[in-house]
């Protein structure tokens, strides 16, 4: 299908919008009651395998929210066991993996990821939605090297990623050569993605805030650079994110990216004098919205007007909504951003 809502599209490039642009990280899933119902019979990895229903949950917040785009249901280790790597999604846990990276041989052994054999699914399901089903943008999405490599090194979810840290630094051949790796397999799954339907992308490195700068800019920002510099022949939007990273905010501006997302602990307006002139998407504590509606509420007005006052701003969650959210109040949320933009934007052109 055509998209004709393409405000997302249009503000990660910087351009002219009528209102600002909403969607959610984990807005399919979790807290929506029809997807509780379908959880009860299938396993994420299930969901994911069946592109009708993923099709059906991507879509869901897009009907049920009036968001601005939707985003691939999957999880950021769906490809690495076409990578040969052992991981388990297990409830209340996360990814699991039984064949941690412990050596250059480990790495050495990580197989080629070839899309269209390791998760045709995938592939599948974007089409299905691109074609038949959304009007508006579908974001692809891949783990960034380090988040995954946290994950293949620690065995599982870290809260120190100790392992993966000394690893890092003391087994630098070893890391540089997973990055490299995980670069391949990232750049080829995107590009699938992206010629399967997707209009924009984001790269989630969820777990690089444990980094400081230094580490950051030695371990990490060369493979970045060359996954985004890769990904910019693919034409779409190119969206960064992580948590608990606003020390790197500056060096994911430099990367050439498109949009530059930000978690709650660091405001728009605050990275504006930082010098971040790119787009930014973001950024409401998700917690609040557990609260009362009148906090929420005047948390967000402020973001949009934040958002506002520089060309550029996708409202987003600083993180992924949780089960115990109320649809409802996301729905209302999405009314009100749209709505309370849409007066400001009017004005300012005036």
């Amino acid at each position: 299908m055509k998209i004709t809502n393409d405000t997302l599209l249009r503000a990660a490039r910087g351009e002219k919008v009528e209102h600002t642009p909403v969607w959610f990280m984990r807005q399919a899933g979790r807290s929506q009651p029809e997807y509780r119902e379908i959880k009860k019979k299938y396993s994420l990895e299930e969901i994911t395998r069946q592109p009708e229903l993923c099709a059906y949950v991507t879509k869901l917040p897009v009907d049920n929210y009036n968001v601005d785009a939707a985003i691939l249901y999957k999880d950021i280790v769906t490809p690495l066991p076409g990578m040969g790597v052992d991981v388990e999604i297990k409830a209340g846990i996360g990814p699991v993996i039984s064949n941690p990276i412990r050596s250059v041989a480990d790495v050495e052994n990580l197989q080629q990821f070839d899309p269209e054999t390791h998760v045709p699914f995938v592939l599948e399901t974007i089409e299905m939605l691109t074609k038949e089903q959304l009007t508006v943008p579908l974001i692809g999405f891949a783990g960034a090297p380090f988040t995954l490599a946290s994950y293949m090194i620690e065995g599982g979810p870290s809260k120190s990623y100790n392992k993966t840290k000394a690893f890092m630094v003391s087994e630098p051949q070893a890391w540089y050569a997973l990055m490299e790796k995980l670069a391949d397999m990232i750049i080829i799954d995107i590009k699938a993605q992206v010629k399967a339907g997707a209009s924009a992308v984001q790269i989630f490195d969820s777990w690089v805030g444990a980094l400081n700068v230094e580490d950051y800019r030695l371990y990490i920002k060369p493979v970045m650079t060359r996954i985004f510099t890769e990904l910019r022949e693919t034409g779409v939007p190119l969206i960064t994110f992580g948590v608990g990273a606003s020390h790197l905010a500056n060096e994911w501006h430099d990367l050439p990216v498109d949009v530059v997302g930000l978690d709650w602990r660091l405001s728009i307006e605050e990275a504006r004098q930082r010098g971040i002139t790119k787009t930014v998407q973001g950024n409401l504590d998700p917690s609040y919205l557990i609260g009362s509606w009148d906090e929420v509420e005047k948390r967000a007005r402020r973001i949009v007007e934040q958002g506002v006052a520089h060309p550029g701003h996708i409202f987003n969650l600083g993180h992924g909504v949780f089960p115990e959210v109320d649809p409802d109040v996301l729905k209302r949320l999405t009314d009100l951003v749209h709505t309370y933009s849409r007066e400001l934007i009017s004005q300012k052109s005036n």
